[in-house]
């Protein structure tokens, strides 16, 4: 392991959630995940308290803590019982003086409005589904299927099930229908383009890496509907989709194919102003790679597509999860001070050259990619 650039002593509070709605098999799953990436992190020899936010007062579980002397490490979802909140988490961490971890306030707000996302990708060149925002049940201006329909403000394929893959007006107008009545919102309905479908993770401010492409193995299934990441498939280790789709990493491709992906998702990430890490999806359709979705702040659960990659060039979970505290301590006026910058990503990629993370392909479930 080559990461000397790598400060240890960086004392950080890890901020999580445990809505008081969730189930108590939820609540306890999310402080047992929380307590082993604070234990990676104390591994590493980072200071760390964890910080359960179970209420939307977060002003509150802040109180006692000096932003001049610790970081927060974000993994705060949302504020309980305030669905689509994660860009509110930022705004008051903000307003308190606490430098954290992933996307600022405003790219987190950016992000979650996803016909936003796909109007600059779509301006500045990058490739990206023919898509249309809907507010009401019809059909109108669109002709192409197949078409997936999607609620226009969420992340994690919620509201994605297999009926989301509409093949006719008929079905496609009755998806509307669903998703307004059942997430409020307007529906995004997007070219369902039935390709190759990878997961890629991009680390760094300004000096960028790419970790290795994961793929979605969906050769499983012969019917359209059922060749997507649903939210069952995530979240459900009792459904087909869960245990049927694998993980490849890294992906097989080219290096025609690798330069292609990783510049086309490197102009995505500069384009909705990603801080420190995200997760790009993507797919291929005729040589060409299209950006579905940008998520900054991605998951970092240790079997998601985002960690696995990383160990793949050598970073265990916990300097992972170090190495993003690294990236954000460059923004504190005192802890960043005598934090190394860009070499951070210099001695990341001496590591994944030391590593010849390349020299073999693994297969996962797919878990909580």
């Amino acid at each position: 392991m080559i990461m000397n650039s790598i400060r240890t002593d960086l004392p950080a509070l890890l901020l999580y959630n445990a809505d008081a709605a969730w189930t108590p098999q939820e609540k306890q799953e999310s402080q047992v995940a929380a307590r082993i990436l604070g234990d990676a992190l104390r591994n590493e020899g980072h200071p760390v308290r964890e910080v359960c936010l179970d209420s939307p007062d977060l002003s509150s579980a802040l109180a006692g803590y000096d932003p001049n002397e610790c970081l927060v490490f974000n993994w705060c979802e949302e504020l309980p019982g305030i669905p689509r909140s994660s860009a509110l988490v930022a705004q008051i961490l903000e307003r308190y003086g606490f430098t954290y971890t992933g996307a600022s306030a405003r790219a987190l707000a950016f992000s979650q409005d996803k016909s936003k996302v796909k109007q600059k990708l779509a301006g500045k060149g990058i490739p990206t589904p023919r898509w249309k925002i809907y507010t009401e049940a019809c059909t109108n201006g669109w002709d192409t299927f197949p078409a997936i329909v999607k609620p226009a403000f969420e992340h994690s394929s919620v509201g994605i099930s297999r009926d989301a893959v509409v093949r006719t007006a008929g079905e496609m107008s009755a998806r509307i229908a669903y998703v307004i009545e059942n997430y409020n919102q307007s529906v995004l309905v997007e070219e369902f383009i039935d390709g190759r479908e990878f997961h890629v993770t991009i680390v760094g401010n300004g000096t960028l890496h790419v970790l290795p492409a994961a793929e979605m193995d969906f050769s499983a299934f012969e019917n359209v509907e059922d060749r997507l990441c649903t939210y069952e498939s995530k979240f459900d280790p009792q459904s087909i989709p869960y245990n049927a789709i694998k993980l490849m990493l890294p992906a097989p491709l080219t290096d025609t194919e690798v330069s292609q992906l990783e510049n086309t998702v490197l102009a995505a990430y500069r384009a909705a102003d990603c801080r420190d890490y995200a997760r790009l999806d993507v797919r291929l359709s005729d040589g060409v790679f299209h950006v579905l979705d940008v998520n900054p702040n991605a998951d970092i659960s240790p079997d998601t597509s985002l960690v696995l990659a990383a160990e793949m060039v050598g970073l265990s979970y916990g300097k992972l999860a170090s190495l993003l505290i690294n990236l954000a301590a460059q923004r504190h006026p005192t802890l960043g001070r005598s934090s190394p910058s860009d070499n951070l990503i210099e001695d990341l990629r001496k590591t994944e050259m030391q590593n010849g993370c390349l020299a073999s392909q693994e297969s996962f479930s797919l878990g909580s990619i």
